[in-house]
């Protein structure tokens, strides 16, 4: 009878453990790993290059005289309108001078009155009358530019377009032609670029190109191109400018960019559609019979992908078949995997 105990109890104790260690597997937790959506990228050696967003015009705005700054009505990055008030300066000296200039107006007018009569009665000699017509024609041309001085103490805008630098403020001494603010059109930008000598000669100017602005997340494609035609005496590379539409005028000048220039086989795979996938290099992986594999993941689990490689770029490199674009592939964690590993994305 206790042996029959004892054997029930050992029965028991295994039947328990075995509950418990089906538990155990089910409660294995998922494995964490990175992913990334494959992409597409044109087939060819597309070329990268650094480059900086200009606008497409700018312009100066400033005094044509000298004098106290009393304000500036604009900041930067706001919109302004053609004609539109940007600043204005002391205008007392220019007052004094349009009122100096008046006076002498009227001396000279009543001059001219006085001497017409005697000139009628032919009893003015002809060089006095010229003498006082001339005097008119003076008085008159300086009280036109002493007009014009007052009016140029306030400045309007000569263009419509967004402040982009405003150099002064209130209290500040103005000089002639000293900017007070620049005005962009950034309605259409140009991304400038230096390309090297032996480069040059692949652009045209309806060279296909991407630009990658970090800042902003987002590519915008390149429109027609602007070569340079005299190369840097020091680094021997020419400017290359691409035009570039702004909806929305989210590309803001000086805004660093990387340009993805496609040139060769490249423009025809690009006017073709005929497109490939670039993975990163560290998630292929080389199996015992030298094939290549990559991880997928797939549903929530982890698949195995045998994959063709074609030629490297950088820290990536180009997959002709195993992959296709719009499939994620695990990028980081795939050491901890196996097939059919559930996987938890990060």
């Amino acid at each position: 009878m206790k042996m029959r105990d004892f054997l029930s109890a050992v029965i028991l104790t295994t039947t328990l453990a075995a509950c418990s260690g089906n538990k155990q597997e089910q409660e294995v937790a998922p494995v964490r790993v990175m992913t990334e959506v494959v992409g597409s990228q044109t087939e060819g050696n597309a070329r990268t290059y650094v480059g900086e967003v200009e606008a497409e015009s700018s312009t100066s705005v400033s005094f044509t005289g000298s004098g106290t700054v009393l304000r500036v009505a604009v900041e930067e990055g706001q919109h302004v309108q053609k004609g539109q008030f940007i600043a204005e300066m002391d205008a007392t000296q220019a007052r004094n001078m349009l009122a100096n200039c008046e006076a002498q107006m009227r001396q000279a007018n009543d001059a001219l009155e006085r001497m017409k009569q005697l000139h009628d009665q032919n009893a003015l000699p002809e060089v006095k009358w010229v003498e006082t017509q001339s005097q008119v024609a003076q008085a008159k041309a300086q009280l036109d530019m002493a007009r014009k001085s007052l009016a140029d103490c306030r400045i309007y805008a000569p263009v419509s377009g967004v402040i982009g630098q405003k150099m002064m403020s209130s209290g500040e001494t103005a000089l002639p032609s000293q900017p007070v603010c620049t005005i962009l059109n950034i309605n259409n930008v140009k991304v400038k670029v230096a390309v090297p000598e032996k480069e040059i000669g692949r652009f045209s100017a309806s060279t296909p190109t991407e630009i990658r602005v970090e800042a902003l997340g987002e590519t915008f494609m390149g429109g027609a191109i602007e070569k340079g035609v005299q190369a840097d005496p020091v680094s021997r590379t020419y400017e290359v400018r691409i035009n570039v539409k702004n909806p929305g005028e989210k590309l803001l000048a000086g805004m660093v960019c990387e340009v993805k220039v496609r040139d060769g086989d490249t423009v025809a795979a690009y006017e073709t559609g005929n497109t490939t996938v670039m993975v990163p290099i560290t998630a292929v992986q080389r199996s015992a019979d030298g094939s290549m594999f990559v991880w997928k993941a797939e549903g929530g689990k982890a698949h195995r992908a045998k994959v063709t490689l074609g030629e490297a770029s950088g820290n990536r490199i180009e997959v002709t078949s195993g992959v296709k674009k719009g499939e994620k592939l695990i990028v980081k964690g795939y050491q901890k995997v196996s097939e059919g590993s559930e996987v938890e994305e990060i």
